[in-house]
C-alpha cells in the first residue's frame, strides 16, 4: 500500500491517507520511476479546507476518494494554482485570494515536479490583502514568467481540458467545438511541432488569402489607372494652350496697376497746382479783411461807451421820477386827511340827530306805559291756583319718570334679546353650511343614501322610534335603494367601561380610548361599542409607534391606533404565536366636518323663546309709549295754565320796572349832548394847516418835474448818437460778413483740394505698392527691363487693357476643368503605374513562395495528424466495443485549404437501434457524455506527451455498469509502463472493483475526531482492522 502524508482541518479536521487492497500494497523501493514533469509531492498550508497538508501521489494512477465536501477538489485546485494556472481555469472563483482558508491572511501551495537530475520545487504564496502571489523555484524568489517557462518546457498545460479536467469544467468538455478539440488534442498528445505547424498553416493561409485579394485588387487598379492616363493626354495638351492665355492675362494684370498708378499720379499733380493757387488766394483775402475787423472793434467800443451814458441818464431820470411820485403821494395823503376831518364832523352831526330822536322816542314809550299802568286794576290773589297747578305737575313728572325708566329697561332688554337672536341665527347658519357640505358630499358619493335621507326627514312621523341619519332599514325594502342599515342593540352599550383604565397605558404613549375622540347619537354609539368595541380601542402617539413590538407583547391588546397606522393583533389557532398586521390610515372623508344635532335643536328652541319674548316686550313698549304721550299732553296744558297765572301777577311789576329803566336811559342821553359849532371850528383850523403843507409840496414837485425834463432831453441826444454808431457798426459787420463768406468759401475750396491731394497721394502709394506686389518687386526696386519691354507690346489705356483682358479670360475660360494638377496628375499616374507594376510583380512572387511553404508545412502537419487521429480512433473504438457500443473519431474537413476549420469529430452510438451521432452538449445524456469524455481521455492516455492528467468526478452521471467498465479501462490504461501520471478524483467507488499494484489510492476523510497528520500510523490501522475482522467472523 502506498503511503501518503496526512493533513487536518482545525475545525472538523481532514486527514489524508493512502491504502488499498492487500495485493495493492508495495514498498516504496519497488515503485517505478516518475515521468519527467509528473507530480512527486503536493504541499498545502492555509489553503481552502486545509491547515497543513502534504500529498505524495504515485507515478501512475492515483485514485483520490472521499465524500463530498471533504477536500478532494481542493487538491485539484492546488495543482492548478501551484502550476501558474488562473482561477478561471478551475471555474470556482475569479480571485486567487478566495482560495486562502477563511480567517488567514496568507496561503501556500508547493508542487514538486520530477526532473533529471534534480526535481523542481515550485512554491506560490498567496496574499489575501492585495490579492497578489509570490513565486519561488527551489525556495528562491522568481517571477511568474519564469515559472510559466519552466512549466511549458515540461509540456504541462493546466488550461487544456484534454490534460486537466476539473470538476466544474467537466460539462464544458462536451461543449468544445471540433476545432477547439483538435487544438486541445494537438497540444496534449501531438508530436513536437504539430500544433506549431497548424498555427503556421493557418497564418500562411491567412497571408495567402490576403495576398490573393491584394493581387486581384492591385491588378484591377492597374487596369483602371492605364485607362485613366489615356484620357489625361488630351487634357495636358489643352492645359498648355490654356497656360499661354493665362500668361498673357498675368502680364496684362501686371501692367494694369502701373497704368492706374500713372493716371492717378497725373491727377495728383493737377490737384496739387490748384491747391497752391487756392492757398495764395486765401492768404490775400485774410490780409484784406484785417482793417475792417479793426474798425468794427473801434465802433463797438464807441457804441458801448454811449450805451453806458444812456444807462446812467436813465438811472437819474428814474430817481427823479421816484421823488416826483413820492411828492404826489404826499399830496394825495393831505387830501385824504382833509376828507377824514370833514367825515368826522359829519359823523358828529349824525350822532347828535340820533340822540335827539332817541330822547323823543323814550318820552313817548314812558307816556304809553304810564297810561297802561293807570288803566290796570289792583292785582288779585292767584297763589292758590298756582299751587294747585304745581302739585299736579309734580305728580305728573313722577309718573313720567317711572314710565321713562320702564321704557329704558324694556328697550335694553329688547336689544339684548335681539343680539342673542342674531348670534343664534349666525350659529345656525354655520351649522346649516356644514350640514349642506356633508349632504353634498354624501350625494356625490352615495346617491341612494342621500335620497333615503331626504325621504326620512319628510316621513319621521311614520316611525315608532328614533331613526338616526342617514342609516335606515325600511327604505331599502320598499324603494329598492342600495342603503346599508343596522339596528342598535336592545341593551345599550354606549356607557360600557374599557377593560383597563387609560392611566395604565400612559407609559406606552396611549392618551385616550377611541370612543372619547368623537360624538354620536346614543343608539349609534351603542352600536359602535357593541360591534367594534370602540370603548376598548386605545389611541397612541409616536411613542407608541416606536415601541410597538413591546406594546403588543406586554399589553395583549387586540387593536391599536396611532396617528398614522392601525395595528391588529391576532393569536394563531395552530401555533399559538402572536401575529400583528399594520395598515396605514386613510385621510378622513366624511367626518372632517361634524354637526352637533343637540346643539342645533337647542339653538332652534332658544330662537323660538327669544321671538316670543320680543313680541311680549313690543306689546308692553307700545302701552307705555301711549301713556307717555298722554302725560306729555297733560304736562303741556298745566305748564300753559301756570304761565298765564304768572304773567297775570307779574305784568304791573314789569311795567313799573321798565318805566324806571327808561328814565335812567333818558338822563344818560341828555348828558351825552354834542357842541356842533365848536367841533366845526376845530375842523376848519386843521384843514387850513394841511393846505399850507400841500402848497409847499406842490412847489417841490414842480422843481423835480423840470429837472426830469432836462435829463430826458440829454438822454434823447445820447440815444440818437448811439443809433448813428449802431448803423455804422451794422454796415461794417455786413461788409465783414460778406468778406467772411468769401473767405470761408476760399478756405473750404482749399481744404477740399488739400483733402483730395492727400487722398490721391495715398492712392498713388497704394497703387504703386500694388503694382510692385503684382510684379513681385521690392519697395526700392525699379521696374525690370523685361517687364518694360513686355508692357510696350500691350495696350496703354485702361479701357484697352480691360477689353484685351476680358477677351483673353474668355478664351482661357473655354478650357474648363484644367489646372496645373492635370500635368502633375499625369506624371504622377505614370509613375504610380510603374510602381504598382513592380509592386504587383513582387507580391505575386511572394504569393508563390507562400503557396510553396503551405505545401511543405501541410505535408509535415497533415500526415502525422491523420496517423495520430487514426491511433486515437482505434483505441476509442476498442474502448466502445468493449462496452458493446460504437464510437468513432475522425478528422473533420470542410475545405482542405481552410486550415482554421479543421477539427476532430467524435461520433458515438450507445444503443443498437440508433445511428452514430456526433457528441454534442444537447443530444446525449449526462452519463453518455461522461462516458464519451472519459474514453476519449483514455484513448489519449497512451499517446500522451504531457507528464500527468487530472480528471475530477467524471463518473458522477454514469450508471453502475458503465462506471465499472470505465473504471476497469482506466486502471488497465493508466497502469501501463509507458503511460504518464493520472489523477482520478471520485466521491465513491463501486464494490468489488479490479485494482492494480501500480495504483495509489488516496482517501480523504474529515470529522471532529480526526488524528493530527503526524500521529497517523497506517500499519497500526491495518493491524487493528484485521483484528476487528477476525472478531466479526467469530
Amino acid at each position: 500500500m502506498a503511503v501518503a502524508a496526512s493533513g487536518k482541518w482545525s475545525l472538523g479536521g481532514c486527514q489524508l491517507g493512502a491504502g488499498g487492497s492487500q495485493r495493492a500494497v508495495r514498498s516504496t523501493e519497488a515503485r517505478p520511476r516518475f515521468v519527467e514533469g509528473s507530480i512527486v509531492r503536493i504541499f498545502m498550508e492555509n489553503f481552502l479546507t486545509y491547515d497543513v497538508c502534504e500529498v505524495r501521489p504515485g507515478p501512475s494512477l492515483n485514485m483520490i476518494v472521499g465524500a463530498n465536501g471533504t477536500g478532494k477538489s481542493s487538491i485539484v485546485c492546488a495543482i492548478c494554482l501551484g502550476l501558474a494556472g488562473k482561477p478561471s481555469f478551475i471555474g470556482r472563483a475569479d480571485k486567487v485570494a478566495l482560495f486562502v482558508k477563511q480567517g488567514c491572511l496568507k496561503g501556500v501551495v508547493e508542487i514538486e515536479l520530477s526532473k533529471t537530475p534534480d526535481n523542481i520545487i515550485i512554491t506560490r504564496e498567496i496574499q489575501v490583502v492585495n490579492n497578489t502571489s509570490t513565486w519561488f523555484i527551489n525556495r528562491k524568489p522568481t517571477t511568474l514568467k519564469t515559472v510559466e517557462e519552466q512549466i511549458a518546457a515540461l509540456n504541462i498545460q493546466v488550461d487544456n481540458l484534454c490534460q486537466f479536467l476539473p470538476q466544474d469544467k467537466v460539462g464544458e468538455f462536451a461543449k468544445l467545438s471540433k476545432i477547439e478539440l483538435l487544438e486541445a488534442t494537438e497540444k496534449s498528445i501531438g508530436p513536437p511541432g504539430m500544433y506549431q505547424f497548424h498555427c503556421e498553416l493557418k497564418n500562411f493561409r491567412e497571408k495567402e488569402r490576403e495576398l490573393e485579394n491584394l493581387c486581384r485588387d492591385k491588378t484591377n487598379s492597374l487596369e483602371k489607372m492605364k485607362q485613366r492616363i489615356e484620357r489625361y493626354k488630351q487634357d495636358v495638351e489643352r492645359y498648355h494652350e490654356r497656360k499661354r492665355h493665362l500668361d498673357l492675362i498675368e502680364m496684362l494684370e501686371r501692367k494694369r496697376p502701373w497704368v492706374e498708378y500713372e493716371n492717378v499720379r497725373q491727377q495728383h499733380e493737377e490737384v496739387k497746382q490748384r491747391r497752391d493757387q487756392a492757398k495764395e488766394e486765401l492768404k490775400n483775402l485774410k490780409e484784406m479783411q484785417s482793417p475792417v475787423t479793426k474798425k468794427i472793434q473801434e465802433t463797438e467800443e464807441h457804441f458801448k461807451s454811449l450805451d453806458m451814458k444812456i444807462r446812467d441818464k436813465a438811472a437819474e431820470i428814474k430817481d427823479t421820477s421816484q421823488k416826483c411820485k413820492q411828492k404826489q403821494d404826499s399830496l394825495e395823503m393831505k387830501d385824504k386827511q382833509i376828507e377824514e376831518i370833514n367825515q368826522a364832523l359829519r359823523m358828529k352831526k349824525d350822532e347828535e340827530m340820533d340822540r335827539q330822536r332817541k330822547i323823543h322816542n323814550t318820552h313817548k314809550m314812558i307816556e304809553d306805559w304810564k297810561n297802561e299802568l293807570d288803566k290796570m286794576v289792583v292785582c288779585e290773589n292767584l297763589q292758590p291756583q298756582t299751587d294747585a297747578v304745581n302739585n299736579e305737575l309734580k305728580k305728573l313728572q313722577e309718573e313720567r319718570a317711572n314710565i321713562d325708566s320702564d321704557i329704558s329697561d324694556l328697550t335694553a332688554e329688547k336689544m339684548n334679546q335681539e343680539r342673542e337672536k342674531n348670534r343664534l341665527i349666525d350659529r345656525l347658519g354655520q351649522l346649516n353650511n356644514i350640514m349642506n357640505m356633508k349632504e353634498e358630499n354624501l350625494k356625490g358619493r352615495f346617491r341612494d343614501t342621500h335620497t333615503a335621507l331626504m325621504w326620512l326627514r319628510k316621513n319621521k312621523d311614520k316611525f315608532k322610534r328614533k331613526v338616526c341619519e342617514p342609516i335606515m332599514l325600511e327604505m331599502r325594502d320598499h324603494q329598492k335603494l342600495r342603503v346599508n342599515a343596522v339596528c342598535a342593540p336592545a341593551e345599550s352599550c354606549a356607557e360600557s367601561l374599557p377593560s383597563r383604565p387609560i392611566e395604565e397605558l400612559h407609559r406606552y404613549g396611549f392618551f385616550s380610548y377611541l370612543r372619547e375622540l368623537f360624538d354620536a347619537p346614543h343608539p349609534v354609539m351603542s352600536y359602535l361599542c357593541s360591534n367594534y368595541r370602540v370603548h376598548d380601542v386605545p389611541v397612541g402617539t409616536e411613542k407608541t409607534r416606536n415601541m410597538i413590538e413591546r406594546v403588543i407583547q406586554e399589553t395583549k391588546l387586540k387593536q391599536i391606533y396611532t396617528a398614522e397606522e392601525k395595528y391588529i393583533v391576532k393569536v394563531s389557532a395552530y401555533t399559538n404565536l402572536t401575529l400583528s398586521t399594520n395598515i396605514s390610515l386613510r385621510a378622513a372623508q366624511f367626518l372632517t366636518s361634524s354637526v352637533d344635532t343637540d346643539e342645533r335643536r337647542q339653538l332652534e328652541n332658544q330662537q323660538q323663546d327669544i321671538n316670543n319674548m320680543l313680541k311680549s316686550l313690543d306689546m308692553r313698549l307700545t302701552t307705555l309709549l301711549e301713556r307717555q304721550k298722554h302725560l306729555e299732553r297733560r304736562d303741556n296744558e298745566l305748564r300753559q295754565q301756570k304761565k298765564e297765572l304768572l304773567e297775570r301777577g307779574n305784568r304791573r311789576r314789569q311795567l313799573e320796572s321798565k318805566i324806571g329803566v327808561k328814565y335812567d336811559s333818558l338822563r344818560q342821553l341828555e348828558q351825552d349832548a354834542i357842541n356842533l359849532e365848536k367841533e366845526s371850528q376845530l375842523a376848519n383850523v386843521k384843514i387850513k394847516e394841511i393846505n399850507t403843507e400841500k402848497a409847499k409840496l406842490v412847489t417841490e414837485l414842480m422843481h423835480l418835474i423840470k429837472n426830469c425834463i432836462s435829463l430826458n432831453i440829454l438822454k434823447a441826444d445820447l440815444v440818437l448818437q448811439s443809433a448813428t454808431v449802431a448803423a455804422e457798426k451794422s454796415r461794417l459787420e455786413s461788409e465783414y460778413k460778406a468778406a467772411s463768406v468769401q473767405l470761408r468759401a476760399a478756405e473750404q475750396q482749399f481744404h477740399e483740394l488739400d483733402d483730395r491731394k492727400r487722398v490721391l497721394t495715398e492712392n498713388c502709394k497704394e497703387l504703386l505698392k500694388k503694382a510692385r506686389q503684382v510684379c513681385k518687386l521690392s519697395p526700392d526696386q525699379y521696374l525690370p527691363k523685361e517687364f518694360q519691354t513686355a508692357f510696350q507690346a500691350l495696350p496703354t489705356t485702361l479701357e484697352e487693357i480691360d477689353a484685351f483682358l476680358n477677351e483673353e479670360k474668355n478664351r482661357a475660360s473655354c478650357f474648363t476643368g484644367l489646372n496645373a494638377s492635370v500635368v502633375e496628375e499625369y506624371n504622377k499616374q505614370t509613375q504610380e503605374i510603374q510602381q504598382l507594376t513592380d509592386y504587383l510583380e513582387e507580391k505575386k512572387n511572394e504569393l508563390d513562395n507562400y503557396k510553396q511553404n503551405i505545401s511543405q508545412v501541410k505535408e509535415r502537419w497533415l500526415n502525422p495528424l491523420k496517423k495520430l487521429i487514426e491511433q486515437i480512433n482505434e483505441k476509442f473504438s476498442n474502448f466502445f466495443s468493449s462496452m458493446q457500443c460504437v464510437g468513432e473519431v475522425d478528422l473533420h474537413v470542410e475545405n482542405e485549404e481552410e486550415y482554421d476549420k479543421y477539427g476532430i469529430r467524435i461520433r458515438v452510438k450507445f444503443h443498437s437501434s440508433t445511428e452514430l451521432h456526433e457528441l454534442t452538449p444537447y443530444h446525449q445524456s449526462g452519463g453518455e457524455k461522461s462516458v464519451s469524455t472519459m474514453l476519449y481521455l483514455m484513448a489519449l492516455q497512451e499517446l500522451n506527451r504531457c507528464p500527468f492528467r487530472v480528471v475530477d468526478e467524471i463518473n458522477q452521471g454514469m450508471d453502475p455498469m458503465n462506471e465499472r467498465r470505465v473504471f476497469e479501462m482506466v486502471v488497465k490504461t493508466a497502469c501501463k509502463e509507458s503511460t504518464s501520471q493520472y489523477f482520478f478524483i471520485t466521491p465513491k467507488l463501486l464494490q468489488n472493483l479490479t485494482y492494480n499494484d501500480k495504483m495509489t489510492v488516496l482517501f480523504v476523510y474529515n470529522g471532529p475526531f480526526m488524528l493530527e497528520a503526524n500521529k497517523w500510523n497506517l500499519k497500526a490501522f491495518c493491524r487493528r482492522r484485521r483484528r476487528l475482522g477476525r472478531m466479526d467472523e467469530q
